[in-house]
């Protein structure tokens, strides 16, 4: 994880992300979103007789476990760690319709609104694991 970059390899990181171009600069370093906000998420399209996301499917870097969406939602403009990186969290992702077009699924938008994560800045190159707890202090 490198800060002011992101993940290694990403598609934003290597400057080859859909938003990448064209658009005002956001920070695009790292993505989270909760399982709890999946979970929400797929039970209301399942309600509704539609198909659900796949975890991949979210265009999230890193899924929450342990964790309500709107716990996570309320750090934007903070700085927590997850595991021993330390992050600032910079906006919510507002669901767009790209996750539905990719996957040919219908109603993300509707499903995931307020379930959407959050996008964060890197304020120190890092490394996380499997299993590292998000916190608001280290």
């Amino acid at each position: 994880m490198l800060p002011n970059v992101g993940i290694e390899s990403d598609r934003y990181a290597l400057g080859l992300g859909a938003y990448s171009k064209g658009l005002p600069t956001k920070t695009r370093d790292i993505s989270l979103i909760t399982r709890a906000g999946i979970d929400a998420a797929n039970q209301e399209l399942k309600l509704l007789g539609l198909d659900p996301f796949l975890d991949y499917e979210t265009r999230r870097n890193i899924i929450i476990e342990g964790l309500s969406s709107q716990l996570l939602n309320n750090l934007v403009g903070k700085e927590f760690y997850l595991g021993k990186l330390k992050l600032r969290a910079t906006e919510l992702c507002i669901p767009c319709e790209r996750p539905s077009k990719l996957s040919k699924k219908k109603d993300f938008l509707k499903a995931f609104e307020g379930r959407g994560g959050i996008r964060a800045q890197i304020l120190e190159a890092g490394e996380i694991k499997l299993g590292d707890l998000l916190t608001e202090s280290y």
